[in-house]
């Protein structure tokens, strides 16, 4: 099923979604250390393209800065190329797809769909008070611009989360607690994952 590119042809492919400050990448984090997979995380593939000063750079900057969704077929370039380059075949694909429009691109482009999806259901007030205090320096690490984000992130997000669920691929992950008690969750997701490609 999987058409990324000959090299990666069984690939494990894995989207992680969840709203801004749901502990997505500390539990990334913990997977990778864990499970070894590669984590590409589309904020960060975006925010340093911005910083390479590249063609899309600028037009990236003036849509994250306006709380906008960056064109599918940026970001799905953008995440195809890092696979492309790894040598793991076990990818995390952190905070993609966050729209229909992303994943329908995504599935287009590559000719794959996700094995399966994490999705870090967080409350908004939870997410909110996270990112305030994390205070990375971030363009968009301020109240107005999550309070759009989180916005954005309902309307286009949620119809994604449906739609894995529909088909059965999502596992849905209680994100409030100790980051012990959110990867006790997660860890027996990939457990099964290795059990099945051993």
């Amino acid at each position: 099923m999987n058409g990324i590119c000959p090299k990666h042809v069984d690939s494990v492919i894995t989207f992680v979604l969840g709203g801004p400050g749901s502990g997505k990448g500390t539990q990334c984090a913990r997977i990778v250390e864990t499970f070894g997979f590669k984590h590409l995380s589309a904020g960060d593939l975006l925010r340093k393209e911005v910083v390479s000063a590249t063609e899309y750079g600028t037009m990236i900057l003036d849509t994250i800065r306006e709380g906008k969704i960056v064109p599918s077929a940026v970001t799905v370039k953008l995440i195809l190329r890092e696979m492309e380059s790894s040598d793991n075949h076990k990818f995390l694909i952190d905070g993609f797809p966050r729209s229909e429009e992303n994943r329908i691109a995504f599935e287009r482009i590559t000719g794959s769909e996700p094995d399966f999806v994490l999705f870090f259901d967080c409350p908004e007030e939870e997410m909110v008070k996270r990112v305030l205090s994390r205070n990375q320096g971030r363009i968009d690490d301020n109240i107005d611009t999550i309070k759009k984000r989180l916005k954005v992130f309902e309307a286009l997000n949620l119809p994604v989360v449906d739609h894995y669920e529909r088909r059965g691929k999502l596992h849905r992950i209680n994100a409030v607690g100790t980051e012990d008690e959110i990867f006790e969750q997660v860890r027996p997701v990939f457990a099964a994952c290795e059990q099945t490609a051993a």
